[in-house]
């Protein structure tokens, strides 16, 4: 089983020619209300994907939460540890250029209510894995990784939005994912510099965390156990890159929840983060396990 351990959103969602610059005002002809935040749309890639799901989260008591939920439950996330919290429902505010391309503001809310305690009496054991982002506290974030490592389990953790990670939360971890952006950011915390490859292969060695850094249309690399690996990504045209990176993280959890490797695992994400790009919205757009199939299948064929 996966564990997801973070954000619920709803996205405000407007096409835009162009991202508007500091102070500048940019029209756009309308907007969407969509499901969002990087913990769900991670727990719905990983259900998508294969694999049974729990989310523990918080939304709030407005008719948001409703929205923000309405996918995970249809695909059958267990939801039963998402807290109603006094705090609205998180929103995201994402602009999307005509290349695809985003800007996004993230206003937490019940965002920040999430706490450890919603583990209590989930029973973990070694065969499960934690999913962690950062848009939750991360001291909870920290002490649901310490419980998914006394009990066995893996923990990996999209760093993501960057910065610098507790000690307590970084020792508990197996895998790090993160971009090129947020590879500089926690390297520079780390003190260690260089180009993401690099900076990725300082990680593994000097932390013993496998480190993945998302490159976009150049696909994916990793180093995990001093080793190098490397996925491409599909030949796609951009329609909307919003939760391609969650998709990519999901479904890397779920590829090694079903038991593949980590280099079939990295794959199967970079496929899937693709395939998030050729269509609109955050969690409309995260592929299906038979879509992933199908793009591996005939990417290597």
């Amino acid at each position: 089983m996966i564990v997801v351990f973070g954000s619920v959103n709803v996205d405000f969602v407007t096409r835009v020619a162009r991202i508007p610059r500091p102070g500048e005002t940019v029209l756009g002809p309308g907007y969407e209300v969509i499901p969002g935040g990087k913990g769900a749309n991670q727990a719905l890639a990983a259900r998508r994907a294969g694999a049974e799901v729990a989310l523990v989260g918080a939304v709030g008591r407005d008719p948001f939460a409703d929205i923000a939920l309405s996918l995970l439950a249809e695909d059958g996330v267990d939801l039963s540890r998402v807290a109603r919290a006094a705090a609205p429902t998180g929103a995201a505010f994402i602009s999307v250029d005509d290349a695809g391309e985003n800007a996004i503001v993230v206003a937490s809310g019940a965002n920040a209510a999430v706490s450890a305690a919603q583990l209590d009496g989930l029973r973990l054991g070694a065969r499960d894995t934690l999913l962690l982002q950062r848009e939750v506290p991360e001291g909870e974030a920290a002490e649901a990784a310490r419980r998914m490592r006394e009990a066995g389990g893996r923990v990996i953790l999209n760093a993501a939005p960057a910065g610098a990670i507790a000690p307590e939360l970084l020792a508990a971890l197996d895998i790090l994912v993160v971009n090129e952006h947020e590879a500089a950011i926690v390297g520079a915390a780390l003190g260690i510099s260089g180009e993401p490859d690099a900076i990725a292969r300082e990680i593994d060695a000097r932390r013993g965390v496998a480190t993945i850094v998302t490159l976009g249309a150049e696909g994916a690399i990793g180093w995990t156990g001093g080793v190098r690996r490397a996925a491409p990504s599909l030949p796609v045209t951009p329609v909307d890159t919003t939760a391609a990176g969650d998709t990519f993280c999901g479904a890397f959890a779920a590829g090694l929840d079903a038991g593949f490797g980590f280099t079939t695992a990295l794959a199967r994400a970079a496929a899937a983060g693709s395939l998030a790009c050729t269509k609109a919205g955050a969690q409309p757009s995260i592929p299906r396990r038979e879509a992933i199939d199908d793009a591996v299948a005939g990417f290597m064929a």
